[in-house]
C-alpha cells in the first residue's frame, strides 16, 4: 500500500471516529465547529464541544517546512472560562490546555530522499475567542510535542485558526 493510499484510509477512520465520537454534542445548538488553521501545519480543524468546558478537536494538515508532510492529530481539551475576568466585554475568551496525540507522514525525513512516519503526543495550550452573536471562533495555540516514532525528538506545532460552529 502506497503512503497516498494509506494516508487516505487514516484519514477516512480519523474523522469518522470523530464524528462518531461526537454524537452527544451535536445534539446542543453550535457545539460543532469546522474551519481553517494557518501554522506549522497548516490544514482544516474540527472542535466538538463535549460539555460546556469540555471539547474534542482534531486537524488535518499540511507542513511545508524543513519536510513536506500530511499531519493527523487529535487532543482531548479542557476550557477555563473568566481567566481574563471582565476585560472581554463581548464574546469569551477561554484558556485551554489539553493532551492529545499526532501522526506524520513525511517526506524528506529526516533526510533528504526518507518518508518517514512519525508517532508523538501533544500537548496544547491556547486560546480561543468565541463571539457573542455569531456561531464563530478564532483561537490561538502551541502545541509542544514528544515524537516516539521512528525516534524520540522533541517538536512544537502553532497555529492561528478560525471556525464556525454549527
Amino acid at each position: 500500500m502506497d503512503i497516498k493510499k494509506l494516508l487516505l484510509t487514516l484519514a477516512s477512520i480519523f474523522f469518522l471516529a470523530a464524528t462518531l465520537n461526537t454524537a452527544h454534542a451535536q445534539q446542543s445548538e453550535n457545539k460543532v465547529g469546522l474551519g481553517l488553521m494557518v501554522g506549522e501545519p497548516t490544514g482544516i480543524s474540527f472542535k466538538a464541544w463535549t460539555s460546556d468546558n469540555t471539547a474534542f478537536d482534531a486537524g488535518l494538515a499540511w507542513s511545508v517546512g524543513r519536510y513536506d508532510a500530511v499531519n493527523l492529530h487529535a487532543d482531548y481539551l479542557w476550557h477555563h472560562f473568566g481567566v481574563f475576568g471582565d476585560e472581554i466585554e463581548r464574546g469569551q475568551l477561554p484558556v485551554y490546555y489539553g493532551i492529545g496525540g499526532r501522526i506524520v507522514f513525511a517526506d524528506d525525513y529526516p533526510d533528504p530522499g526518507d518518508e518517514n512516519v512519525l508517532l508523538g503526543a501533544r500537548v496544547p495550550v491556547g486560546v480561543n475567542y468565541l463571539l457573542e452573536e455569531n456561531p464563530i471562533g478564532f483561537f490561538l495555540e502551541v502545541a509542544p510535542i514528544v515524537n516516539i516514532i521512528p525516534e524520540t525528538d522533541f517538536d512544537v506545532d502553532a497555529a492561528l485558526g478560525v471556525r464556525y460552529y454549527f
